[in-house]
């Protein structure tokens, strides 16, 4: 039996790696979009440059208790996340603290970090704050149901609702991807609005409200709302790897399936322009919904 400390060291080193992969893959994709409108565009490294200067700026701006919560929600939200996702398929690298249903408490702390922030950034009185919420919590009504009815498929189909199960049936059955297609797609097309790329961009709506939420928050917390939202990419990554794409042996065969993954928001956001918020709750109750319509029929008929 492994000891406390081992957990503790593990701990330690999930959470540094979710930050730092998360902050690459954030960097890689300020880099590639700037290629592709013809530009050289930041180093890739250059997050980790931003995030390093903020955090040794303070600021003298302060709003109440909620304000100063608003990141720590978030973060608290991101690294329950990781600390609950099986990073490897052994989890002796990253243990993890999965448990039966975690997949139940997932859908609950995802959530949690963005209502936290909602929070905190409607107590700062900024009308861009206010709207930016507005919005968010409005597209989050849109994607969330798609996203919900995939997982409840899987629970359905396969009858667990314990992650380490559903990626136990994929090294004998295969990917989930190709068994629960419906559910795959439906997953797919609500992660285009979790990562908020184009054209789902309207929580900060650059160069229209001043980035939203964020407007009142600088230095320690603007840091601490970066390195949250990296560990959280990486979480999700990760938790749709584990899900559809029978997890990973190694973190090299992580790495190539999680940005493999990453690519899809991303290079959707390249060609698209902004929705506005009525338009992005469209989108997600049209074919998200219904590919995640056939994934309960999928998943009571098979």
């Amino acid at each position: 039996m492994e000891s406390v400390g081992y957990y503790i060291l593990g701990v330690i080193v999930t959470i540094i790696v979710a930050f730092m992969v998360g902050m690459t893959y954030m960097g890689l994709s300020r880099k590639i979009t700037a290629r592709v409108q013809n530009r050289k565009g930041p180093p890739f490294y250059q997050n980790f440059i931003d995030a390093f200067k903020l955090a040794s700026k303070e600021t003298a701006i302060h709003h109440g208790f909620m304000h100063h919560a608003g990141p720590a929600f978030l973060m608290v939200a991101s690294i329950m996340s990781v600390l609950i996702i099986p990073v490897l398929n052994d989890g002796k690298w990253f243990p993890n603290l999965n448990f039966d249903g975690d997949l139940i408490f997932l859908l609950y702390i995802m959530v949690f970090g963005p209502l936290g922030m909602a929070l905190g950034a409607g107590q700062t009185g900024n009308p861009n704050s206010a709207i930016g919420v507005t919005r968010g919590l409005s597209q989050m009504v849109g994607f969330e149901i798609p996203w919900v009815m995939a997982l409840v498929a899987l629970m359905m189909q396969y009858q667990t609702t314990s992650l380490v199960d559903l990626m136990a049936v994929q090294q004998t059955t295969g990917w989930l991807m190709f068994s629960s297609p419906f559910a795959f797609l439906a997953a797919v097309l609500a992660m285009l609005g979790m990562f908020r790329y184009s054209p789902f961009d309207i929580v900060g709506a650059p160069t229209e409200l001043a980035s939203g939420p964020v407007s009142e928050n600088g230095g320690k917390y603007l840091f601490t709302m970066m390195s949250s939202g990296s560990i959280f990419a990486f979480a999700k990554l990760t938790l749709y790897v584990d899900l559809f794409m029978g997890g990973a042996d190694n973190l090299i065969e992580l790495l190539i399936k999680t940005f493999t993954i990453y690519l899809i928001p991303m290079l959707y956001g390249m060609v698209s322009p902004r929705y506005r918020t009525e338009q992005a709750i469209r989108y997600f109750w049209g074919w998200p919904l219904f590919f995640g319509f056939l994934a309960l029929v999928h998943a009571m008929v098979f």
